[in-house]
């Protein structure tokens, strides 16, 4: 790489081409970045589905420990839905799709697949 003789003109105005540089430089704004929408995933109650299973697939997912897992399977019941995470739209979409595909709960029979969930914006 060669290093800019700034005796030379850079343009036909005779301006170094320094000048040239920082003059095609966008100002910096004073506002912050704009950050992205929140969204809630929210886990949907069944009766198809065991408080083990919520809890494996709570800690599986989303790293939870058990204490946390039991006490979000416990207002399942009650409200019959639960929000288990608040991120941005693409991740809460992928959490969302991650328990769609972990499984049937194997420890009851009836059971036929996963658990429900959906996104929604945080209001």
């Amino acid at each position: 790489m060669r290093a800019l003789d700034m005796s030379q003109s850079g343009n036909e105005a005779g301006l170094p081409i320094e000048t040239k540089i920082r003059q095609q430089q966008p100002e910096k704004a004073d506002s912050p970045p704009r950050r992205l929408p929140p969204y809630n995933v929210v886990l949907l109650n069944d009766d198809d589905h065991t408080y083990d299973y919520v809890i494996e697939m709570l800690g599986s997912l989303f790293g939870y420990n058990p204490t946390k897992g039991f006490s979000m399977a416990h207002q399942l019941n009650p409200h019959g839905r639960v929000i288990v995470l608040t991120t941005h739209k693409e991740h809460a979409e992928l959490k969302r799709d991650q328990i769609h595909a972990f499984g049937r709960d194997r420890r009851l029979e009836r059971c036929a697949g996963s658990m429900s969930a959906i996104i929604e914006p945080v209001q």
